[in-house]
């Protein structure tokens, strides 16, 4: 029995503990992570009652008016804010290797609604600002601000959609009927709904652009973002600045599609320390991997997304030679540019053309040093094989390992790639801006008279670019950081989401050894016979002990 149980105990438990640790390694624990300072979440409004006001009980017959009186009390705030992207719609900015240029809404072209130019009327829905409805608005007048599309508090404030019906004011004003002096007399700090008002609704609906901003985020539990959550247990409901710090009205963070430089980011280490979890497993991941990597599994959790916009199917008519307004296409899957896409909608309209939602998205995954390029208005297009990138990401496994800038090192970070295919200039070789947005008949719009040739010559006269008369299409791709929806850890990405040789999630990164998902015969060799050697020393030390005790004996 003694013998028994001295085989047990030297040679075949020890045999069980390897095995089992072999097998049932699990480093996604302790994934638990917690803030490196104490964070204030407090969400005062603005301590005062602005009814008591007596310059804003006055009747206001315009928008400029009730800013005037803002301003009033608020002096050097619009001086202020007239120097924010918010206001100009550009800054001035680096691209690594190029120099310095101020890129913007203004000047730079994407795969939704293409740009501004020309299209000022529609566009400046979005813009904080009155009147913005071509290239001559005064941008040094600060009674055009918009304060309270920030700062209204009652819900109810709203720009109109000039390009609907001739009766709806212009250019970003407020839509006919719009209480201004209810709305002044109740302003504060922004809420969810301010910056959603926008953001949310980029590319001409809720979620269609960004994936990862939606409409509800006013309104969700944990498992759709922690931060933003104001349902549930556990639920913090932070505000959009409690992130993106706010100071002269300079908000942080970029939009990649209009930005270029890693200056003015905002970032999670601003909260969270650099070593955010319990296992020192998973903190080493960060130097080459984004918090947002694991925590954002999937994006347009609630509300599908745009992710390809075929602008070369716009303008077709019915039978009737009449336009085709929102027509659902049956099936679910999507054939583009040799890839298929499943658990799809797909739309078509004579104004947009053809277009691909999904939800529930699984991000792609890019090298990322927090630094981009950007295809400028008079760039050349040299590629008409392959689609254009109109906002390459900087980064690369190279980079993390020896980076140009140690303090901006490449991670593997989750992005939405929007895929779309837009108009150019076959002859000039440049991308076309076109005239999109009016519904006056005779304007020379595409969505008012469906001439591609017509919208194009008129976008391009407008930006001053030379148009040969001729256009095609050409496919281009924009690339976009997610960095909200993010999951609680119990819903996170775990190891072998990433770690597999079949599905692995990063099977598209290439350039570097992933254990699990790449096979190397060195590595696996030396594996497998360093785990035999422990094997084979645990059993000739337990056979020694073991023969060693019955020679005493």
């Amino acid at each position: 029995m003694k013998k028994i149980l001295e085989i047990i105990f030297i040679i075949i438990i020890p045999w069980i503990i390897i095995l089992w640790i072999v097998f049932n390694y699990n480093g996604d624990k302790d994934r638990d992570y917690f803030p490196s300072k104490e964070i204030s979440l407090k969400h005062d409004s603005i301590p005062v009652d602005h009814s008591k006001f007596a310059v804003l009980q006055q009747k206001f017959e315009t928008p400029q008016d009730m800013t005037k009186a803002c301003l009033s009390c608020h002096n050097g705030r619009g001086k202020e804010f007239m120097k924010t992207p918010h206001w100009k719609w550009e800054q001035s900015d680096t691209i690594p290797g190029r120099g310095v240029f101020n890129l913007g809404k203004k000047n730079l072209l994407n795969d939704f609604c293409i740009g501004v130019n020309s299209n000022e009327n529609l566009c400046s829905m979005c813009h904080a600002g009155y009147g913005y409805g071509d290239k001559n608005f005064d941008f040094h007048n600060q009674n055009n601000i918009d304060c309270v599309v920030c700062h209204d508090n009652t819900g109810t404030y709203h720009k109109s959609n000039p390009c609907t019906s001739s009766n709806n004011p212009k250019a970003g004003l407020p839509a006919v009927g719009t209480d201004l002096n209810n709305i002044a007399q109740h302003v504060g700090q922004p809420r969810k709904n301010n910056c959603g008002g926008c953001h949310f609704v980029g590319g001409g609906g809720n979620n269609v652009k960004h994936g990862d901003l939606e409409m509800g985020l006013l309104n969700c539990t944990r498992d759709v973002d922690v931060h933003m959550a104001s349902k549930g247990k556990d639920a913090k409901n932070m505000r959009c600045q409690d992130c993106h710090k706010t100071e002269n009205h300079n908000i942080t963070g970029h939009a990649y599609s209009v930005a270029s430089s890693a200056n003015n980011r905002a970032t999670c280490v601003e909260c969270h320390t650099a070593k955010p979890h319990k296992s020192e497993l998973l903190n080493n991941h960060f130097k080459t991997i984004a918090c947002q990597t694991c925590h954002i599994p999937t994006y347009a959790k609630m509300f599908h997304t745009k992710i390809i916009w075929t602008w070369n199917t716009a303008a077709k008519m019915d039978k009737n030679g009449k336009p085709i307004f929102d027509e659902e296409i049956p099936g679910h899957t999507y054939t583009y540019d040799g890839k298929t896409y499943k658990d799809v909608d797909i739309e078509y309209d004579s104004r947009h053309g053809g277009a691909v939602f999904k939800k529930n998205v699984k991000p792609e995954y890019v090298w990322f040093n927090g630094t981009a390029d950007h295809h400028l208005l008079h760039d050349k297009i040299k590629d008409t094989i392959h689609p254009l990138i109109l906002n390459p990401l900087f980064g690369s496994y190279q980079d993390n390992v020896n980076p140009a800038d140690p303090n901006h090192p490449s991670k593997i970070w989750p992005v939405k790639i929007m895929r779309g295919t837009q108009p150019y200039d076959p002859v000039n070789m440049l991308l076309i801006q076109p005239k999109l947005a009016s519904h006056e008949k005779g304007s020379g719009a595409l969505w008012a008279d469906y001439n591609w040739k017509v919208a194009c010559t008129k976008g391009m006269d407008y930006i001053g670019l030379p148009f040969s008369g001729q256009y095609s299409f050409l496919k281009t791709e924009s690339i976009w950081p997610l960095s909200h929806e993010v999951s609680p850890s119990d819903k996170a990405l775990e190891c072998a989401d990433c770690h597999n040789a079949t599905d692995s999630r990063l099977k598209n990164l290439t350039g570097f050894y992933l254990p699990g998902r790449d096979k190397s015969s060195l590595l696996d060799n030396a594996g497998l016979i360093f785990l035999i050697l422990v094997l084979l020393g645990v059993s000739i030390h337990g056979f020694l002990r073991v023969t060693s005790s019955k020679k005493k004996h």
